[in-house]
């Protein structure tokens, strides 16, 4: 079996479409691990781990094996939350008749690529690398910060909580999207930086909340795309419960509610001026907030045909991507600029520096000739 850095690389970035079985089996275990878990969605957890890392990094608490191996479990949990999701709603009988699942992504239950004893092979071998990720957590904040010890755990077991039940019965309930917001914005920041800096605080978990309300705006867009199906196979998801009118609106809130906590950060001097970058990803949120207030046609309009039928949420994960990218560049700044000498002043000089080139980039890259 000959490795696929080539789909390691594509399947970590984008969802793989793909009906061929010998096409499958020809994959090496850890394309099919990224394909099978949806890895260009759960990276958002790397994301989470990063801004947290460089708060530490930031604060002076930032240790680099430690956040290493946390970072890989909660990437690895994310990915046995997936297979546990996809087996659940398998065995339910809702991934079935072209189920919207089954149209944006390689699904190996539903496509007959492997079978349920396999599925749960590969859930108890991920939940099993998650778990020995966890309890090095564990036994780091034991003896490096023992009186954070509680809550470290606390945090570790409300995850792991959210992982088994999350598909049933939270989604079910109308609030599994608002875990997601939880899990990958506050907590996910505060749990890792709780780890490596034995501290909690507010204002950390305030940091986490503009990636989580992204995040978010993914999952509650894309219950909305799935509405009709979920409502007709009894699954009660948010939009199911309150309606698409509200729904989408619910989703324009979690955008527009992301930039406005940045700028409070940035007006508490929590957080430099350096974090305006992400001002630059408006365009895209613009854009998906005007798609995100008419509502959903049944048909891919022109020019969203590749979209389909990821069509709200596609919107959404197109601002995320770059929102999130602007949000790293930033946190990396603010953290590099505290470290300069003359504090403040120099951190706010180098922030009006960088957001000054990145505006003259902006507008050139707006107003030169198309080729």
């Amino acid at each position: 079996m000959k490795i696929n850095f080539g789909m390691w690389k594509k399947a970590s970035w984008e969802l793989i479409k793909m009906d061929d079985k010998a096409e499958w089996d020809a994959l090496d275990v850890f394309s099919k691990w990224l394909i099978a878990t949806r890895s260009a969605v759960t990276t958002v957890t790397v994301y989470s781990s990063i801004i947290a890392g460089l708060l530490a990094w930031k604060d002076g608490t930032f240790n680099f094996l430690p956040w290493l191996i946390i970072t890989i479990g909660l990437f690895v949990a994310h990915g046995t939350n997936n297979l546990l999701n996809d087996y659940t709603d398998f065995t339910r009988g809702v991934d079935a008749d072209n189920y919207f699942r089954t149209q944006y992504g390689v699904h190996p239950l539903v496509q007959g690529f492997w079978n349920t004893k396999q599925q749960i092979n590969w859930f108890l071998v991920s939940g099993f690398i998650a778990t020995i990720c966890g309890f090095y957590a564990v036994w780091y904040t034991f003896t490096t910060h023992p009186e954070a010890l509680g809550n470290v755990i606390a945090l570790f077991v409300f995850g792991a909580i959210i992982l088994l039940f999350y598909t049933w019965p939270m989604k079910y309930f109308a609030v599994g999207e608002f875990t997601i917001f939880l899990i990958w914005g506050p907590i996910m920041v505060s749990a890792v930086y709780l780890v490596l800096s034995g501290t909690m605080s507010w204002m950390i978990a305030l940091a986490g909340i503009p990636w989580g309300l992204t995040v978010a705006s993914i999952n509650y867009a894309k219950h909305t795309d799935k509405m009709k199906p979920d409502k007709a196979k009894g699954v009660g998801t948010f939009p199911v419960r309150v309606g698409e009118p509200f729904a989408r609106a619910t989703t324009i809130f979690t955008l527009v509610a992301a930039y406005g906590v940045i700028i409070y950060l940035v007006a508490t001097q929590f957080l430099s001026p350096v974090l305006l970058l992400v001002l630059f990803a408006l365009k895209r949120a613009m854009f998906a907030v005007v798609i995100l207030s008419k509502p959903r046609p049944d048909e891919p309009p022109a020019g969203f045909e590749a979209f389909w039928p990821t069509y709200l949420s596609g919107v959404c994960f197109y601002h995320n991507r770059m929102f999130g990218g602007l949000l790293i560049l930033g946190f990396l700044l603010d953290a590099a600029f505290s470290k300069l000498p003359t504090g403040s002043v120099s951190s706010l000089v180098a922030s009006l520096i960088v957001l000054g080139v990145a505006a003259l980039y902006a507008v050139y890259n707006t107003i030169k000739p198309k080729k």
